[in-house]
Order: structure tokens, then sequence, then C-alpha cells
């Protein structure tokens, strides 16, 4: 099941908080490797290191990097004593603490040990990480610097130090805070459940606007009910059970031709027409010509349930050409696929209309 091999430092290519871009010398080639630094510390070139190589030499969507498990040769110091007893990635090698939000040792504790309501909070809810940079330049475009907080869900990576556009986003202020949650770790704010996530986002943050996204790498297999964003449906009960405004963004494409992608993909219509048991609002974009035609039939199936909210595009490739980082889905750009991105724009749009 793992592919360890062991590897020499070569380079350094980049590095960001939380991670360190490596190129290493294994097997006789040059590969990329990332390094969480909070995990393992940080190499330097010529440290020997061990990699855990097994998605790369499948050739899986990790963005072709083995990941170091270890320096041996230079172990990191232990952390200086602090409070935070939540394990997460729980049982596995690379388990670490950290201090939940909502524990009894968080200065926050009291704020949330009764916090019951997000207060009708519009939260916006994503199958996809790439969708998260378009929905908050939709937001943007309407709302001059709205307080908008990331909850990342554990579908997808773990560490969302995984996650330069999160860093990126940070850094251009467009994300007030990060929220991970469940086996998540390593936002500004660590929480138990996507719930006490969304509690802490709204008592603790301040935040006018959440973006509910699993972190990069979406898993699926083709089937049904065999891909890690059926839980955006999960996403639109949890918002719903804390008294919020649930938004559900669909996964939209014109540059995917597979039938379950082009258009509106099956994963939207299975999240929010099967998963979700309580009324959203699902903003369908105005593409215009057949394409736009076919989206909006698409949608019309989560008509019975759903409340259907046509939302004009205009202006939004502006917006979204404004983003600070690059925007990106499954390896297509703003103008290999408008449509994605067009898409998840309008639902940040309806959120603070």
């Amino acid at each position: 099941m793992i592919r360890v091999r062991e590897g020499v430092a070569a380079e350094v290519r980049a590095e960001w908080p939380g991670a360190r871009e490596l190129l290493v010398q294994m097997d006789g080639q040059e590969v990329r490797a990332l390094a969480y630094t909070d995990t393992v510390g940080t190499p330097e070139p010529g440290d020997r290191v061990i990699l855990n190589a097994t998605a790369l030499l499948q050739g899986l969507g990790t963005g072709g990097y083995a990941l170091v498990t270890a320096v041996p040769d230079r172990l990191p110091a232990d952390p200086p004593p602090q409070p935070g007893h939540l394990v997460k990635a729980r049982y596995t090698p690379a388990q670490t603490t950290v201090l939940g939000v909502d524990e009894q040792d968080s200065p926050d504790h009291e704020a949330l040990r009764d916090a019951d309501s997000i207060d009708g909070m519009p939260v916006v809810v994503a199958d996809l990480h790439s969708a998260v940079p378009a929905i908050l330049a939709g937001a943007r475009a309407v709302r001059d610097d709205p307080r908008i907080a990331y909850v990342m869900t554990d579908g997808g990576a773990l560490p969302v130090a995984f996650s330069r556009t999160v860093h990126g986003l940070r850094e251009a202020g467009w994300l007030a805070a990060t929220i991970t949650v469940g086996q998540a770790y390593g936002g500004d704010r660590e929480a138990v459940t996507l719930h006490s996530g969304l509690l802490a986002a709204r008592h603790v943050v301040g935040a006018d606007l959440v973006v509910v996204a699993q972190g990069p790498g979406n898993l699926g297999t083709g089937t049904r009910w065999g891909f890690s964003g059926v839980v955006a449906g999960e996403a639109v009960n949890a918002t719903a059970t804390l008294g919020g405004r649930p938004i559900g963004s669909l996964r939209v494409s014109e540059g995917d031709r597979r039938e379950r992608h082009y258009g509106v993909s099956h994963h939207s219509l299975t999240a929010y027409g099967r998963v979700a048991l309580a009324p959203a609002e699902i903003p369908v974009p105005e593409l215009g010509g057949e394409f736009g035609e076919r989206v909006r039939e698409q949608a019309g199936v989560l008509a019975g349930r759903h409340t259907l909210v046509d939302v004009p595009c205009d202006g939004m490739l502006d917006a979204l050409r404004e983003s600070p980082v690059r925007l990106s889905t499954m390896g297509r750009g703003l103008d290999d696929d408008a449509a994605a991105f067009l898409s998840a724009a309008a639902a940040g749009r309806l959120a603070v209309c």
C-alpha cells in the first residue's frame, strides 16, 4: 500500500507557511517533494529524507509530489509546551495535536460552549477547492471587503499548508481566517466538526460569509456515490441545522467533455438532490447560449427541493481576473473553462445580495 523511498534533498524550490517544496534525488532521478515543516522539520539541501512516494509513483493527483515523512539525521525539536489536545490525522504516523477552538483550554471555549446558531449567516457550499477563490471574487465584486471565513473539510488534503490558494488569499486579505474541521488541520482555527467550525466562524472570527469546501485533492470514482464531494449536501444540512442560509454552488464545466461532468456535474446533482435534506438557494449562472440552456435544464431537477436563483454574470469575468491567486480547476484555467469559475462566482454574488 505504501511505497517508501529514501532520497537526498538537492534544492529548495519554493516555500510558504507550513510547507517547503524540494527537488530530491530519488532512485537516480530528480523528483519534486513536499515537506510539511510543522510536522517533519525543515529539510535543507544535502539532507537525507524518507519519502512516501506512493501517489507519485502511481501517477495520482497529488500535485506530482513525493511527501517527506522524516528527515532522519536531523529530527525537529519538540514544540514548546502549549495547550491543545485535539488529535488530528488520528492514529496515523503523522497524527498531530492542535488547540481546538471549542476545547476547554481554548480562550474561545465559553463563546462556543452553548452556541447553537449562526444567525442567518450565508454559507456557500462547494464541491471543489478550486471554487473557493472564484466564490470570493464574486462576493467582492458586489460588496467591498466582506469578512469571509473558509471552513475546510477533510475530503481532500488534510494539511491546509498544501493549499497555495489559501496562503495567497490570506496574504491578499481576501480571507479573514481558515478553520480546519474534522481530520483537516493547520488552519487559523481548529474545530472538531463542521458544525463547531461554522459556529466558530460566526462567533469567534465574526465572519459575514463562510465558504465550505474540501481541501485540494477531490476523490472520485466515476460512480454516483463514490466521490468525496458528496459531503457538500451534508454541509447544507449542517448550515440549516444551525440557522444559517445555505447556498449550494453548482459544479459546472464546459471544458470537461465527460458526460457526467459536462454542464452541471452529477456531483452537484447527487449532493444537493439526494444528500441535502434541507432546502438551499441554488444559484444558476446566466451563461447564455446553448450551453447556458443545458445548465439551466440540468439544474431544474433540483427545483423540487431547493430554490433556484438566476444570477447574472455581467462583470464577473473582470472580477475573476483580479483574483490574487491562479484560477485552476482540474488543470483548466479561466480561459479554458470560464463557466466553472463563473458558476462559483455567481454563488458568491448571491451570498452578499
